[in-house]
């Protein structure tokens, strides 16, 4: 049987060597910006990659028994890839990379995604919409995760000390907008950020303790889908529910560009960070080369 890692509608760095290739950035480029095919070869040589029995769907099967190629699956699958320019993947790959670069920018960052998930949650827990609560599962929530790293990172009374940006206040704001004058449009959110943090979660969480040399497990709950046992089959059945949606065609295209709209929400939490991307990738290089020359 053949595989294809698959890629989530807002991360496309994550399995580019996989399956997808990109023209690197041209000369002249702004020196903090990072080419798809340079994390490409960084993520070879720092051997941080998902596994194919977690993260991996069949290509070769017909699409009747495969829910991505049909309904809202596929109209979100196809509508947010296609609409994503290279300038918007390369900045969101940037900006995850500078959130890798030094933990006063991943500490941000998981901020960033505490105040947003809260939102999330909040909404999920008092709509009536009936899709948005076939489609909540508490094994997807991450508020309870996330606060996890913030206590690790900020101490206990870490609730006294963050603060949401700019930016994240506008992605919030949009949130409860939304939770109350279009509740259907909080699928898009469903399906936008929790299967992109599913899809990379491993991943991510490797990547981080790695170029930010934290203790093996610590600092990464956000990223750890502990009650999944399989990533693959997860998604799966997720799709196929979302495809019983008693929806209408201008619902499922109103979902498909607020999925769109929410990556450029990340996006602009993201250049909020500070830090060197390339720092991020050269320490990944250096201590997975370090690990397997058996020197730390």
């Amino acid at each position: 049987m053949k595989f294809a890692l698959s890629i989530s509608s807002y991360l496309p760095f994550l399995f580019i060597s996989s399956v997808h290739s990109f023209a690197p950035m041209p000369s002249g480029t702004n020196k903090n910006i990072i080419s798809t095919s340079q994390i490409s070869s960084i993520s070879s040589s720092s051997q941080i990659k998902a596994t194919s029995e977690d993260t991996a769907t069949t290509i070769d099967k017909p699409a009747s028994s495969n829910p991505r190629k049909e309904g809202l699956a596929l109209a979100l699958d196809d509508g947010t890839r296609k609409s994503h320019s290279m300038a918007q993947n390369t900045a969101f790959v940037t900006g995850f990379f500078k959130g890798l670069s030094n933990k006063e920018s991943y500490t941000k960052l998981l901020t960033s995604y505490y105040f947003v998930y809260i939102a999330m949650e909040e909404a999920f827990d008092i709509t009536t919409e009936e899709g948005v609560r076939l489609m909540d599962d508490a094994k997807l929530r991450r508020v309870d995760a996330v606060a996890m790293d913030m206590a690790y990172f900020h101490g206990d009374d870490w609730q006294e000390k963050i603060v949401e940006s700019k930016a994240t206040k506008k992605y919030v704001q949009r949130i409860q907008e939304i939770a109350t004058q279009s509740p259907k449009l909080l699928i898009a959110h469903q399906y936008t950020r929790y299967l992109g943090d599913l899809f990379g979660g491993q991943m991510m969480g490797d990547m981080a303790t790695t170029s930010l040399g934290l203790s093996s497990g610590l600092g990464i709950d956000f990223y750890k889908f502990e009650d999944i046992d399989s990533t693959s089959d997860f998604i799966t059945k997720w799709y196929a529910k979302l495809n019983t949606l008693d929806l209408t065609d201008k619902e499922k295209e109103d979902i498909v560009d607020e999925a769109n709209l929410v990556f450029d929400l990340n996006i602009e939490i993201l250049e909020e960070l500070e830090g060197s991307p390339f720092q991020a990738m050269f320490l990944l290089a250096w201590r997975s080369l370090k690990d397997k020359l058996g020197l730390n």
